[in-house]
């Protein structure tokens, strides 16, 4: 299996006046940036559909080869432009038939911020590599985070 480089990809998040993040007190930090650097990326190849980390973050991944699914972030990186940040409104799936609908209340990849998540089953963990049975992301996506399936945490019944 062909590994090549991470695509170095910064995102930079302004908050504005409406919206974003707020201070203690509440009020918006206009101009307050936020800066997410992607941990990895999907890989498509051979059939098969693959998370591959940067070697750093190997360690973060200890105890998910238990779960039975993976939610990943990634970001929409292949939409990205001012024109398709600015659609506020869809027909779901690219189906004419479907009604109208606002992005916010649908899965669309083109929205203000191109943040994507999708819920994955998982295949097999081995060393910085997940595989996973299919994601709706394209080859090469940045991979922002991962959330494992938050009910494996339980006490054992010999626990206190």
């Amino acid at each position: 299996m062909k590994r090549s480089g991470l695509l170095l990809l910064v995102l930079v998040i302004v908050a504005g006046g409406c919206g974003g993040a707020a201070n203690s007190a509440g009020k918006a930090n206009q101009g307050e940036r936020f800066i997410m650097y992607p941990i990895g990326k999907v890989v498509k190849e051979a059939g098969k559909t693959l998370i591959v980390l940067d070697k750093k973050y190997e360690a973060g991944l200890l105890g998910l080869e238990k779960h039975s699914y993976v939610t990943v972030v990634y970001w929409f990186d292949k939409n990205d432009s001012p024109q398709r940040r600015a659609i506020l409104q869809v027909h779901p799936r690219g189906d004419k038939n479907n009604p109208l609908t606002g992005v916010f209340a649908t899965h669309s990849p083109v929205r203000p911020n191109l943040i994507a998540i999708t819920k994955c089953d998982i295949i097999s963990v081995e060393e910085n590599v997940i595989e996973i049975k299919d994601i709706d992301a394209f080859d090469g996506s940045p991979v922002l985070d991962l959330k494992g399936d938050f009910f494996r945490f339980y006490k054992a019944p010999n626990q206190q």
